[in-house]
């Protein structure tokens, strides 16, 4: 029988989701022994001249094959012992994500959505919804910088500058907005497949009476091998690059009723939790690593790069992300036939769903990671 997870009911509806998936959270209190805690975000970090920066502060592994991440959710909490999961907090995501600037800018600039089919539909046919535009530190150090709005699906290629203003007024840093201010076009691709889960972790000594919220996610993802995601004749495929990656991302804190803020106390818990996440996955999977320090979209880039894709080719093509919502380009048309226009919404299928190298379905990876042995969940789904 196929195990229950709640929150994919949601899966199309973000606000009933973070919704249920707080009241999880909540209950996942009790056992831990706690009354009267309330849940706080993840605050402004203030720096020593007072800028107040906007931090995501996560990290991550990267492995050559999701499967090596079998049963990982047991084996960190083996080797955690003050580590809980959140009972029923499993939900998923397809992520299309584009890079919008080169490898020499100064911030990633990316534009994410999710990936649904249409009810009844086949599978492989998926549209973007849900778009986020976001500005990010580069690199995969602590304490990068993390800029998103939501687009409205209706106007995509709206200009994100007013609603990231709108959502973070003076703690929007000057060049961040002047980077935003940047022309933006399509650099490349990645397709993620998403088993996101949360966790809570105390500790006394590090973290005082602090229950620290891990946002925790097994993503399987391909990199396009071409901006536009045609078939590369260097990489045989349109597919560069598979691989996987563990990620854990402080979502916030629980503290007791009335507990006095203290900023520099909660950003040490912060820190503490995310190398106490650290160590044992690395221990765990020393043998298995690709050491890299670059972020997924500096990946998109590096990846091209490699495949000897020129800054002069992205500039010629001058693709914007919202093309690809389209079966039919307006304007594009392929070079050996010309009377034929390009279905740059198929190619974003292709990513997810090429046969000889499909992503793995969202419940098939939630399957994995929880070690159900009965696998009941198609791969393909």
């Amino acid at each position: 029988m196929s195990p229950s997870r709640p929150l994919f009911k949601h899966i199309r509806n973000h606000t009933a989701l973070f919704s249920e998936l707080s009241q999880y959270r909540d209950n996942a209190l009790a056992p831990l022994g706690v009354e009267n805690y309330e849940f706080h975000k993840v605050p402004k970090f203030v720096t020593a001249d007072g800028n107040r920066l906007t931090i995501e502060p996560e990290r991550s592994i990267v492995l050559p094959t999701v499967n090596i991440l079998k049963g990982v959710k047991a084996k960190l909490e083996a080797q955690i012992p003050s580590l809980k999961m959140v009972e029923n907090s499993e939900i998923g995501y397809r992520y299309p994500t584009a890079a919008l600037a080169g490898l020499d800018a100064p911030f990633i600039k990316r534009m994410r959505s999710e990936y649904f089919h249409r009810v009844d539909e086949d599978r492989s046919i998926c549209r973007p919804v849900n778009l986020s535009y976001g500005i990010k530190s580069r690199g995969k150090a602590d304490n990068r910088q993390e800029y998103e709005v939501w687009m409205p699906d209706e106007a995509p290629n709206q200009n994100p500058l007013p609603l990231l203003i709108e959502r973070y007024g003076e703690d929007l840093p000057e060049d961040v907005r002047h980077f935003v201010e940047q022309p933006s076009k399509v650099h490349g691709w990645m397709g993620v497949k998403r088993a996101a889960f949360e966790a809570l972790y105390s500790n006394k000594k590090e973290c005082g009476d602090l229950i620290i919220c891990i946002a925790m996610s097994v993503d399987a993802y391909n990199i396009g091998a071409r901006p536009d995601l045609s078939f590369s004749p260097e990489a045989d495929s349109s597919i560069a690059v598979s691989n996987a990656e563990l990620e854990w991302e402080i979502e916030g804190y629980y503290a007791p009723r009335g507990w006095r803020f203290c900023h520099d106390a909660v950003w040490h818990a912060i820190q503490h939790t995310l190398e106490a996440v650290n160590e044992p996955l690395a221990d765990m999977f020393s043998n298995d690593l690709i050491l890299i320090a670059e972020s997924k979209t500096e990946r998109i880039l590096s990846t091209l790069h490699g495949l000897g894709v020129t800054q002069e080719e992205i500039d010629h093509l001058n693709l914007q992300p919202w093309e690809f919502l389209q079966t039919e380009s307006e304007h594009r048309r392929k070079p050996k036939e010309p009377h034929h226009s390009v279905n740059l919404l198929g190619r974003l299928n292709r990513l997810f769903y090429q046969p000889q190298n499909p992503l793995p379905s969202l419940n098939w990876m939630h399957d994995l990671i929880s070690d159900i042995s009965m696998v009941t969940s198609s791969f393909y789904q």
